[in-house]
């Protein structure tokens, strides 16, 4: 068992949910940015608000083994680069989404 946290774009949310189960049925524990349908983007939250989620989005990261971007398409925005960057100080796992689907 993996403690896995899961990173990319929001707008990749449904994407995100469908690893999430994917690897929580394979018996790995997954952690996951907050989503809010009433709030669909960054523009939604006040600047505080921005970086309370940031950085209890760090603190899931540290808490992980890993971390599985979600990259379709190959896109990684400037955020999820930021969150690769300091998962691997960390010496963390880095898995992607991309890799994940083309292994079935």
């Amino acid at each position: 068992m993996k403690i896995i946290t899961i990173c990319g774009s929001m707008k990749y949310i449904n994407q995100m949910m469908e690893i999430a189960e994917k690897k929580e049925l394979e018996g790995n524990c997954v952690l996951m940015p907050i989503y809010c349908p009433t709030k669909p983007n960054k523009g939604s939250y006040t600047e505080e608000e921005i970086k309370i989620l940031d950085d209890m989005h760090k603190e899931r990261i540290k808490l992980s083994d890993a971390i599985l971007v979600v990259n379709v398409d190959n896109y990684i925005g400037s955020s999820t680069k930021s969150e690769i960057e300091y998962a691997t100080s960390l010496n963390k796992e880095i898995i992607y989404y991309t890799d994940v689907i083309d292994k079935g």
